[in-house]
């Protein structure tokens, strides 16, 4: 599991013997990609105006190469670096209790909750960091989390960079091995993205963007 725990602000589950059940989370369970609101919320519109600005060669870059680690990777430098981690966690919870009425998709919940009943172990897959997650996870009662992992030095604070891969194709399938063995099948998974294509095939139900339900309150900003 790596450093999850530590990092991320989530428990696991010991538990391994249900069927397991993977969830994308961005666009999956939410209406949108998680971690750009959380780094708009926190930076405030200057903020975020201004960070745009410095991540213009990144941009740039990400327009030739479509390398969404590298792009992400820069979004963590400019609007994160120096950042402890116990702020970051705060803010991550204030951030899941602020937007959570208008973020996460009604289908998606109603099937996350059938799978809860039946047993299964839940296991959220993601790009996004870990540590931003964990709180929607732990709301969720979510059994695993999976994610990308940003690094910290040794006074706690995030450098800029990443400690693992960022956590979307085929390194999605890797780390779901990882956590649950070689020969995982999946019960389900669900996605909704190309960066999902590798998790979905070894679910023996595959579900591709089969969430479309969007909350009462439509999403600000």
């Amino acid at each position: 599991m790596g450093d999850m725990g530590a990092t991320a602000g989530f428990r696991q589950s010991d538990d391994r013997s249900r069927p397991i059940v993977a969830f994308d989370f961005d666009g999956t369970l939410t209406v949108r990609d998680s971690f750009t609101q959380f780094l708009r919320w926190r930076a405030g519109a200057g903020g975020w105006a201004l960070g745009l600005v410095r991540m213009g060669k990144a941009t740039a870059a990400y327009a030739r190469d479509r390398d969404r680690g590298a792009i992400k990777a820069a979004s963590v430098k400019v609007f994160l670096k120096g950042v402890t981690r116990t702020e970051l966690e705060a803010d991550a919870a204030r951030f899941a209790d602020a937007t959570w009425d208008r973020f996460m998709r009604p289908d998606a919940l109603k099937v996350w909750e059938d799978w809860g009943r039946k047993g299964a172990h839940r296991v959220i897959v993601t790009a996004s960091p870990e540590i931003t997650v964990a709180p929607f996870a732990n709301r969720l009662g979510a059994e695993s989390l999976l994610g990308t992992h940003l690094t910290f030095d040794d006074r706690d604070r995030i450098t800029g960079a990443f400690s693992s891969p960022n956590c979307r194709g085929e390194e999605k399938v890797r780390r779901l091995h990882e956590a649950f063995g070689p020969n995982l099948k999946l019960a389900a998974a669900y996605g909704d993205t190309s960066g999902d294509t590798e998790m979905l095939a070894i679910a023996e139900e595959p579900g591709f963007r089969v969430f479309r339900q969007r909350p009462a309150q439509s999403l600000i900003g």
